[in-house]
């Protein structure tokens, strides 16, 4: 599709942008993973451009299927696993971390997926100029950042202006999937979008969900289980 993103969401996410949800703190890519990007970018990448026009992930597909966005895929484990057990749906993964992004490519390319295209970029720029409005029939935000400090409290990504530039990009009853394993950001969480007018929740107001079958138990997620950590999922549709 290629639909101009609604304008009116240039003002709310002004500030957004200057507070970020994340700090990019390079590390080293292996020559592996840097490899990937000479290789396979082309095949999985998709260049950030930041104009009027949304991007035409059918011509980039080559084929209509529903979308599903994860933003923050981290190493991409979870991401490859779903494009490969989902091939009846395209992919489309934003991630800032170059590491992470060139494991996946890497990933993927050993597979010949052909149902996943990346952006290594900001979600809230790639959402307020890249996805058109109505395009999404499901998001994923997984174990974000919590920004556990009080005084950082702001910088995390799901709050209420967020979630409403979210809900303009989703097909109707489209679905929206968090999960982390920080019980004041799970109570964050669930505080923003009960009180988003947009959402609402598919288990009945104020619920929490069980892990979906479709949510793999990542390296990530063992480790926290093992350091005592509860895990919290909540699922909503648009209304």
């Amino acid at each position: 599709m290629t639909d101009t993103p609604d304008q009116n969401d240039t003002g709310a996410l002004h500030h957004m942008r200057r507070i970020r949800s994340f700090v990019l703190r390079e590390g080293r890519m292996t020559p592996a993973q840097q490899r990937a990007f000479d290789e396979h970018w082309a095949r999985y990448g998709i260049d950030y451009r930041g104009d009027a026009r949304a991007h035409d992930f059918v011509a980039s597909f080559g084929r209509q299927a529903p979308l599903v966005l994860e933003i923050g895929f981290g190493n991409g484990e979870a991401l490859a696993w779903a494009s490969e057990h989902d091939q009846a749906r395209d992919f489309i993964g934003v991630e800032v971390h170059g590491p992470g992004v060139g494991r996946l490519m890497n990933a993927l390319a050993a597979r010949e997926a052909n149902n996943v295209r990346l952006y290594r970029h900001d979600a809230v720029e790639v959402l307020q100029h890249e996805i058109a409005p109505g395009t999404l029939a499901e998001a994923r935000i997984w174990f974000p950042d919590p920004w556990h400090k009080k005084r950082h409290n702001k910088r995390r990504l799901i709050q209420s202006e967020f979630v409403a530039l979210l809900a303009s990009r989703m097909a109707p009853n489209g679905l929206l999937h968090l999960a982390t394993d920080w019980q004041a950001y799970a109570e964050h969480m669930l505080e923003v979008m009960e009180a988003a007018p947009d959402w609402r929740n598919q288990l009945g107001p104020g619920q929490y969900a069980e892990k979906p079958e479709w949510r793999i138990e990542t390296h990530f997620e063992r480790r926290g289980l093992k350091l005592g950590h509860g895990v919290w999922d909540l699922l909503y549709r648009k209304s």
